[in-house]
């Protein structure tokens, strides 16, 4: 097979493209040779043609010998046969795959969202590479090799890192994820989320940043606390990290400020729940120019709801909501603030359903059939172990009920609003969990803390990504890596020439390009 230029008749480019020995060969090298022509040059329109199926017998055979002349296996010696090449009498060979389709999809969400515009491959390696399979940094050059990219040294992958941080990569991740958000909301972002988890450490000592806390997972190692602000629908928008003994409510502030002085915003409300609930930090937030909307703690519904437990007992409407206002700090720092409560029937069940249980566990020690342990409703008089019937009314009292705590004047938000605002923040909880399994941000295997902020920017960076095209597909970022890198490509091998043939795209996969609208469907 060769591919031929002429001009005024006479060959002025000759290209060998290879030898074909079956129909197959064939057909692999004439379209290799026709991806060889000049790009761009114009072909006269015969309209729709069907393309004729060529065979080996069809092509003139070099290799025998003119008629009534002898094969010149016949008349050389074993000196000439050894020289003459062997015929090749097998097809092509396949030499590598690749999930290019997938690799294309995440690429193409990464230039959407923006990211583009910090111009490191390295770095957008290290992001695409989390999505499809988070392991180590040094383990994902090989995920980046199976894929069919190829994939920066670890060297490169080091100095990326660090480049990460030298040149603020979170900034513009944060401000590209903003402008998203606006976009998608049909105007400035007025409403976010904030929320609170930890990262543990395989380590046994502690350091400045990673210190053994507070875990909501029970874990006795150094952790790290991380803040995550995203929008309603859960699209992240700002990620901070901070000691791991730090409490949660020290935490709110310094991500809000963050933001502010990022974007240059203040006029917002931010949602939160009970475990950023203090005097001190409600009134920061406030004075810092934030809204704000913060679970209450129900324990002290009985005071702000005294005139109502008088007037009608314990009686509430399912979704009722009731009106209130508390004085919260001492001193200079005491400002009143309003109290939203709603009572739900389902929620009431669920209350008594614990409460029964705590009172099982209490009276399980109250008989003796228990050992001895910190339990809810059991009091202890000297050597007298009783329930709490005390504890246990005013539990009852309370089933049912949700308190929030806003500086939102009612003119403005109404109770019903304020609630739903609050009830927003399960997106939060679905973003913390995404990057903890699917994105894999913990444990975290760095040492330094620029090692551990670029490995949350990478995170933040996939985090944002996976969030886009669940929200374009309706399917989880797991089940369509899964569907899309399935579909790989081949690299064949004929006669010394390498062909690459696209993929079969099956019906789960062409549904999901369809979602995304995808050039390549």
């Amino acid at each position: 097979m060769q591919v031929v230029t002429k001009a005024h008749g006479v060959i002025v480019e000759l290209e060998h493209v290879g030898s074909a020995h079956t129909d197959a060969d064939l057909a692999l090298l004439l379209r290799a040779a026709r991806e060889r022509l000049q790009p761009g040059q114009g072909e006269l329109d015969f309209g729709p043609l069907q393309e004729a199926r060529v065979k080996t017998g069809d092509v003139a055979d070099w290799t025998r010998p003119p008629a009534g002349e002898l094969p010149l296996a016949a008349t050389a010696g074993p000196a000439e046969r050894c020289g003459r090449p062997p015929l090749v009498a097998g097809g092509g060979r396949v030499v590598g795959t690749a999930s290019l389709l997938l690799w294309n999809v995440l690429a193409e969400a990464y230039g959407q969202l923006g990211f583009d515009a910090i111009g490191d491959e390295a770095f957008k390696d290290l992001v695409l590479g989390r999505i499809i399979e988070p392991t180590s940094k040094a383990d994902t050059l090989r995920v980046l090799s199976d894929v069919g990219v190829s994939a920066p040294s670890l060297r490169t992958v080091f100095r990326a890192l660090a480049r990460c941080i030298d040149r603020d990569y979170r900034g513009s991740v944060a401000k590209a994820c903003l402008a998203h958000s606006a976009r998608t909301s049909a105007g400035q972002v007025s409403l976010v989320l904030y929320d609170c988890t930890t990262l543990w450490f395989e380590i046994e000592n502690e350091d400045k940043l990673r210190k053994v806390g507070m875990s909501k997972e029970r874990r006795v190692d150094p952790q790290i606390q991380i803040g995550l602000l995203v929008d309603p629908a859960g699209f992240p928008l700002e990620v901070h990290c901070f000691e791991g003994n730090r409490a949660e409510t020290r935490t709110l502030l310094p991500v809000l400020q963050a933001f502010q002085e990022r974007h240059g915003v203040s006029d917002m409300v931010v949602v939160a729940d009970a475990g950023m609930l203090s005097a001190a930090n409600l009134n920061a937030v406030q004075d810092a120019g934030f809204s704000f909307i913060v679970g209450s703690r129900i324990s002290k519904a009985p005071y702000d709801l005294a005139e109502h437990f008088e007037r009608h007992g314990d009686y509430f409407a399912d979704g009722q909501i009731l009106e209130s206002s508390r004085m919260m700090g001492i001193g200079k720092a005491a400002r009143t603030r309003r109290i939203v409560y709603q009572y739900s029937f389902k929620r009431r069940q669920r209350d008594d359903r614990a409460i029964n249980a705590m009172i099982e566990r209490a009276e399980k020690i109250t008989s003796g059939t228990a050992a001895m342990r910190n339990v809810r409703f059991l009091k202890i008089t000297g050597a007298t172990k009783q329930i709490d019937q005390r504890l246990v009314n005013r539990a009852r009292q309370l089933a049912g009920l949700k308190g929030y705590v806003t500086n939102i004047p009612l003119d403005t938000m109404t109770g019903a609003a304020v609630i739903a605002a609050y009830h927003d923040l399960w997106q939060v909880e679905r973003s913390f969990r995404m990057s903890k399994t699917d994105l894999r941000a913990r444990p975290v295997f760095h040492r330094q803390r620029d090692s551990i902020e670029a490995h949350l920017t990478i995170v933040f960076a996939a985090l944002a990504i996976s969030r886009y095209l669940q929200e374009q597909t309706g399917v989880s970022i797991k089940k369509l890596v899964n569907t899309l890198r399935t579909v790989r490509s081949a690299t064949i091998k004929v006669n010394g020439e390498q062909l690459t043939l696209d993929p079969e795209i099956p019906p789960p996969a062409r549904e999901l390009l369809t979602a995304l609208r995808h050039e390549g469907n």
